[in-house]
């Protein structure tokens, strides 16, 4: 049974790709007084879930409806084509959305990337999420286009990947209800953007300590060789030329 005195956890949502563990060990060691607790959820989802308090923040994929949202992007994923090894494009390190025209590229309903013109010829049915599409790809379907990560996330020893040199990036940002930017919420902003532990808007940071002048430091020293016993003799008066 939980002791009503237990701290509320910072419940963070993510989506599919998202690795949050750095900021996650991050918080835990500025934070242990606060438990982070991760909430896993769709792209689709993530801002529903948002909005209706089921999270405290969340990792996102953009591009998302900003309404009640305050949203600040983090990094951008490179977009990538996973392919049977055997596949002709494993021969290039790279490809480009021309290089795709003559493959059945699959389109399932849970992608996020945005396309002026999407690259091939669509398949007759869409897949319901990329997990679905890759399975189709191992099958000999077609070929699919992601960002990376979620192709790393969905690895097959029968699959590979080529980067898209001119696909459409995928940005990923941090968001949470635009009324309720908490203490909390702001101390997850900063270590998700850098901030130091020491930043003047840390939560219970230290005040720096003032620069000392260049008179301060020189008798800072004179006071520290003195406690040593390494007072210099007084220098005898000079006389004056004859």
């Amino acid at each position: 049974m939980t002791d009503a005195t237990d701290p509320r956890p910072f419940r963070l949502a993510y989506v599919p790709g998202v690795t949050p563990a750095k900021w996650v060990r991050i918080w835990g060691e500025r934070m242990p007084d606060v438990p982070l607790e991760l909430v896993s959820t769709t792209a689709a989802e993530a801002p529903g879930l948002l909005r209706a308090g089921g999270a405290d923040a969340g990792l996102v994929r953009l591009p998302i409806e900003r309404d009640e949202l305050s949203v600040i992007a983090l990094y951008e994923e490179i977009p990538v084509v996973v392919v049977p090894k055997d596949h002709v494009v494993t021969a290039a390190d790279d490809v480009s959305a021309a290089d795709l025209a003559d493959e059945i590229v699959l389109d399932p309903h849970d992608d996020t990337l945005e396309w002026s013109t999407r690259p091939g010829t669509p398949a007759l049915h869409r897949p319901d999420t990329t997990g679905d599409a890759v399975e189709l790809v191992a099958a000999g379907v077609g070929v699919l286009v992601v960002p990376q990560s979620l192709a790393r996330l969905h690895h097959r020893k029968d699959l590979t990947y080529r980067t898209v040199t001119d696909g459409p990036l995928s940005p990923v940002a941090l968001a949470w209800p635009a009324g309720s930017t908490t203490e909390l919420v702001e101390e997850f902003v900063g270590i998700v953007r850098g901030r130091s532990i020491n930043s003047s808007r840390g939560r219970g940071a230290p005040e720096p300590a003032p620069k000392r002048t260049a008179s301060q430091k020189a008798a800072a020293k004179r006071a520290a060789r003195a406690e040593a016993g390494k007072v210099p003799p007084p220098r005898k008066p000079r006389r004056g030329k004859r």
